[in-house]
């Protein structure tokens, strides 16, 4: 894995605690935080695809950030745990990492490959 798939998935490392911010934030530390983790999130997921196809990171951050944000929805603050969103997740899961498999690293997109 090279550190622009590194950076795409600390990128949706960070859109999982801003998606929750935009819930949850109630005060002056909570919007602060959120708003930090959208600026992190953005310019790591920007600088990535530079470097990579743009819609495949984009596909790979928002799978990753909406599979984290699930999850953690469920663990942190109560979601009704239902085996139909985990299949689900899953498959979004499979998708994101089929789309990461069949991506060259070292190819910009638009460029004859």
């Amino acid at each position: 894995m090279n550190a622009n798939w590194i950076k795409v998935f600390v990128a949706a490392f960070f859109e999982v605690f801003w998606v929750i911010g935009l819930k949850h934030a109630d005060d002056f530390l909570t919007w602060t935080g959120t708003v930090i983790s959208i600026i992190i999130s953005f310019y790591v997921m920007i600088r990535a695809g530079r470097e990579l196809p743009v819609g495949t990171v984009y596909a790979v951050f928002v799978g990753l950030g909406t599979t984290g944000t699930a999850i953690s929805e469920i663990i942190f603050f109560g979601e009704p745990f239902k085996i139909s969103k985990i299949l689900l997740i899953l498959l979004l899961l499979a998708g994101v990492i089929g789309l990461k498999l069949v991506t060259k690293d070292d190819v910009k997109e638009g460029a004859d490959s």
